[in-house]
């Protein structure tokens, strides 16, 4: 087990119980006690739990966002699927706006290699695109990011957006189901979501299989509003087929 899985672990038993102590993590792992009294400093570092006596415990109320640290090492493998799927949906000369998150980070990757012209709303993306020169032109919004998620929201975002026209926008979320639509943690993150539907040609939406089913606190809108659905295969099939007959096309990874 590398230490990134680990680490996933640790922080979704953590996070489903409320707690746990060295020696339970320990026993889950495999790993030595000492090795997971490291890993939960490392965790507890990242802001993905609180480390006490004994263990450690969730900083998370019940529906709040889990933090981009631990979010970044879930279902890596189905992340990367979805996103050359989706790079593979977007041609060459394109205008993009690229949403926050962990799974258009992994499209931020591809598309740098790409002779497109992108605007990402978020922090991780914006710097990931221009560090390296390549062929993808960078544009940068305005706005004010959350903290640690660095995800870019606010009246200057807004205004960014409105100001702009994009041939696609690829949108993550935090919760899909066909009844209650697409839904945000967070409210400004949810009025950011609805500009770049009304400021793009074609909406993708990029998501993996855990966010089906659920409905977070921010409604953005209905799942109809979705040109493209590119997932994983472990996204529930009542939940695709339901959305796949109000007319959005959905492909699997």
């Amino acid at each position: 087990m590398s230490n990134a899985e680990r680490h996933g672990l640790i922080a979704k038993a953590v996070m489903d119980s409320g707690g746990a102590t060295v020696q339970q993590l320990a026993e889950l792992t495999g790993a030595s006690e000492m090795t997971i009294r490291r890993d939960l400093d490392v965790l507890a570092g990242q802001g993905v739990l609180e480390r006490v006596r004994g263990g450690a415990r969730t900083l998370l109320l019940r529906g709040e966002e889990p933090p981009f640290a631990l979010r970044s090492n879930e279902s890596v493998d189905a992340k990367r699927r979805i996103a050359a799927e989706v790079s593979a949906l977007i041609a060459d000369g394109e205008t993009v706006l690229l949403d926050s998150g962990t799974t258009c980070l992994e499209v931020a990757r591809l598309l740098r290699e790409r002779p497109v012209t992108v605007m990402p709303l978020s922090l991780q993306a914006i710097h990931l695109l221009g560090e390296t020169p390549g062929p993808a032109t960078l544009v940068v919004p305005g706005g004010q990011p959350r903290a640690a998620e660095g995800a870019l929201t606010g009246p200057l975002t807004l205004a960014s957006l409105a100001a702009l026209r994009f041939d696609t926008a690829v949108l993550g979320c935090c919760g899909l189901s066909a009844a209650d639509g697409l839904t945000a943690y967070d409210l400004d993150e949810a009025a950011v979501k609805k500009a770049a539907i009304t400021s793009s040609r074609r909406v993708v939406l990029a998501t993996d299989g855990s966010k089906f089913g659920r409905t977070a606190y921010a409604y953005v809108g209905p799942s109809t509003l979705l040109h493209t659905l590119v997932t994983d295969t472990t996204a529930p099939t009542e939940e695709l087929a339901a959305v796949e007959s109000a007319g959005t096309v959905v492909k699997t990874v």
